[in-house]
């Protein structure tokens, strides 16, 4: 039998704000002192009171028009009451029925496009630790902190869409600034409701949820693996219950949670402590200052620099060096116009250093991209001697490494490491004489008609000038030479 995968996904993300959602406590998931970023509001002490953050509010808006989705003139908060350890107020301020956005889409880089249910903003729980002892300590630094909510359809149909649905709203959330989204801090966390149906039908299956997925690579193997055991259990006469199941990367496989045998029932109710929020006016003002998105920026570096795909998104993933690169490009255009260099060329020369040579060279030095002291515009500067073949390869790298460690002009670098390349034949002819004269098995060779023993000679000249000599320049002697 075939079977598909129906696949959706709910996103929670911490935001990007300096304080909590309901206090004026710190939000900052890097502390690690447990209990510190608490007071009276966030370990609910009575006679505490709540006011809403609105920058929280704002950045919930943001993604919501980011997403092109409905974002009402008015919301409101609600209380859902459960008892958990790690919840102090015994329940959590959150939306209900009228979340502040609704009916949105993504679409992602490989054309498929999602539907968005609703995005809404709540309060996060703090954590448990568990101890070698048996002991279970809570942490409530995270207790309060702004927390959005994103559901999606149940539109994917495989662990793959659903891996780059969720990669793409991470982007989305960090270009419009509204969380930082990394999941090794736990500022994103994904949940996928999985459920499997004979192809064809529109009946859907019984969903299992895999439940706090931490990476995105993770998200995908749970997926599959969840997919491969319900169409096993189908097929061997057994019955998908509604489960709640984790990832264990370490055993490869789901593992199951709890049962759901009924819906939780949360005893929602309008919170009385908070009043509506007026969104309108915060959703009009955001319309005019929206950044450019990741979907727009894979248009624009496709039309303007005629990038193939996987360097258009390597720029997407990484807005920083797709700035630098923008700028570099910008700081080599005077220079192609003086030059009749061609254009495309020197982009793609200075997209393959950029690329390959300056991330490569950071990566080994391990230092961030944002910590690097080379600026466009000696980057500029740089490819501009490479593409006049004023340095080789190898001191092309060697400056690049000298700029990466201590920033700096790079022709003052290559005069002061005497890495400039020289075109003069008077200096070169005696190095290419005594060449010959030390090579003469390659001399008969070539004259023989084995073009190949004129590119040995050609790097016997190149070491014998220690890198110095211009390539082409000592290959014309050479044929000159020979003839």
């Amino acid at each position: 039998m075939e079977y598909e995968s129906v696949i959706g996904l709910e996103i929670h993300a911490e935001l990007a704000t300096k304080s909590k959602m309901f206090c004026r406590c710190k939000n900052d998931s890097d502390e690690d002192r447990p209990n510190t970023n608490v007071c009276p509001v966030c370990l609910a002490h009575p006679g505490t009171l709540p006011v809403a953050n609105q920058d929280a509010v704002r950045k919930v808006v943001a993604v919501g028009l980011a997403l092109g989705a409905e974002v009402p003139d008015t919301s409101k908060f609600d209380r859902k009451n459960y008892f958990y350890p790690d919840q102090p107020k015994g329940y959590q301020i959150s939306q209900y029925d009228e979340p502040m956005v609704a009916k949105g889409l993504i679409v992602t880089p490989s054309g498929k496009q999602v539907r968005i249910t609703r995005v809404h903003l709540e309060e996060d729980t703090g954590s448990l630790v568990h101890d070698r002892e048996g002991n279970t300590l809570v942490d409530f630094n995270r207790s309060g902190v702004p927390l959005m909510e994103l559901v999606t359809e149940p539109d994917m149909r495989s662990a793959a869409e659903a891996r780059e649905a969720a990669e793409e709203l991470q982007l989305i959330f960090q270009y419009v600034g509204a969380s930082y989204a990394r999941m090794q801090k736990g500022e994103m966390r994904v949940e996928a409701n999985v459920s499997v149906r004979l192809r064809g039908s529109e009946k859907f299956g019984t969903k299992v949820e895999l439940k706090n997925i931490n990476s995105f690579k993770f998200v995908e193997k749970a997926i599959e693996y969840e997919v491969a055991r319900q169409i096993q259990l189908i097929e061997s006469g057994g019955e998908v219950r509604q489960e709640t199941r984790g990832w264990d990367d370490a055993k490869q496989q789901t593992l199951l949670q709890r049962v759901k045998e009924s819906a939780h029932d949360y005893r929602y109710f309008p919170e009385p402590d908070l009043p509506s929020l007026n969104v309108a006016a915060i959703r009009e003002e955001l319309k005019h200052h929206l950044p450019e998105l990741p979907a727009q920026k894979r248009e624009r570096f496709g039309r303007e620099y005629g990038i193939d795909s996987e360097a258009i998104e390597f720029f997407v993933r990484n807005p920083a060096m797709a700035t630098f690169y923008e700028k570099t490009t910008s700081e080599l255009g005077e220079w192609l116009s003086a030059t009749g260099h061609d254009t495309k060329k020197v982009f793609k020369l200075s997209r393959s250093y950029m690329l390959v040579d300056l991330v490569g060279t950071l990566r080994v030095l391990n230092i961030p991209f944002e910590n690097s002291k080379v600026n466009p515009e000696n980057f500029a500067e740089l490819i501009t001697l490479i593409a006049d073949k004023k340095i080789s390869s190898a001191g092309a790298k060697e400056l690049l490494l000298r700029m990466v460690e201590r920033g700096g002009d790079p022709t003052e670098i290559a005069e002061e490491r005497d890495l400039f390349q020289t075109s003069d034949s008077n200096e070169l002819e005696g190095i290419i004489k005594k060449v010959l004269e030390e090579n003469e098995s390659a001399v008969s060779e070539y004259k023989s008609g084995k073009q190949g023993a004129l590119q040995f000679l050609v790097g016997q000249a190149m070491k014998a000038s220690k890198g110095k000599g211009n390539p082409e320049t000592i290959r014309d002697l050479l044929q000159s030479l020979l003839h």
